[in-house]
């Protein structure tokens, strides 16, 4: 049964609020900060912002992308994400709740646009976040509405990780330099923990062939060649979302019937 105050518009309020808390830790954490004290403050000035420039988009929005005091930019990062989470939000209620079950694929989603965003800015992918996502994802699995047997996420533990190990093994043998991170590893076990190894094996599918046609399109128009890096997280994440919200599909079923999808 529906909470009487919980539907779908302040879900999507509750995400904007934590899409800001977001941003804080996307910020803070490869910087070494704590996530959790201290007022945030503009990184060009240092001027602590105030209660009623900190509404999730609202506040982007009313100064315009700059900071009150000093007037340098605003990263557009941040309305973004509290958009991406209070839509990833309002999915999650939409496929898994009410009552609460949606919480828990919220969690998750939060883990992976935090990861995503930390990749496109830093090309890093911090273990608190890999492999205590992973730790979590097992803790949580009783509770998981899409979860199949407990034998399916210990697989997807090791087996999205252990493919991405012999890729990279692969392409350190051939090219003798790094074609992927240790972290996009962990961040695999994260996604087996979760979504069990079905949903490891269509993560990486999609994140891969992502990743690729969007490399594809940057070296034909000369923006890239071979040595350039991209991060994988963000492709990572998007295929483990579309894997999210596939969980018993009917569409799934008919494209993968060997997975017997959990």
């Amino acid at each position: 049964m529906a909470h009487p105050f919980l539907n779908l518009p302040s879900v999507v309020a509750i995400g904007l609020v934590v899409g800001s808390y977001l941003n804080v830790v996307i910020y803070r954490l490869p910087r070494g900060k704590s996530t959790v004290g201290g007022r945030s403050g503009c990184p060009f000035c240092g001027s602590l912002i105030r209660g009623w420039d900190n509404l999730p988009v609202l506040s982007y929005l009313w100064l315009r992308g700059r900071c009150r005091d000093c007037r340098s930019p605003i990263s557009r990062r941040y309305p973004l994400v509290e958009v991406l989470t209070a839509s990833a939000y309002a999915l999650c209620y939409s496929f898994f709740g009410p009552p609460w079950h949606w919480i828990l694929a919220a969690i998750f989603c939060s883990i992976l646009l935090v990861l995503a965003f930390i990749d496109l800015e830093h090309l890093i992918l911090p273990d608190r976040l890999t492999l205590g996502g992973a730790l979590l994802g097992l803790l949580l699995f009783p509770w998981l509405p899409w979860r199949g047997s407990f034998g399916d996420h210990l697989v997807g533990l090791g087996l999205g990780p252990g493919l991405l190990l012999g890729l990279y093994g692969l392409w350190y043998a051939l090219r003798r330099a790094e074609g992927l991170g240790l972290g996009d590893v962990k961040m695999m076990a994260t996604v087996g923990a979760f979504l069990g190894w079905q949903g490891s094996l269509l993560t990486l599918f999609l994140g891969t062939l992502l990743a690729l046609v969007v490399a594809l399109a940057y070296m034909a128009t000369g923006r890239m060649g071979l040595k350039n890096k991209i991060p994988f997280g963000p492709f990572l994440a998007l295929g483990a979302l579309i894997a999210l919200f596939s969980l018993g599909s009917t569409w799934l079923d008919r494209y993968l019937p060997p997975l017997h999808w959990g």
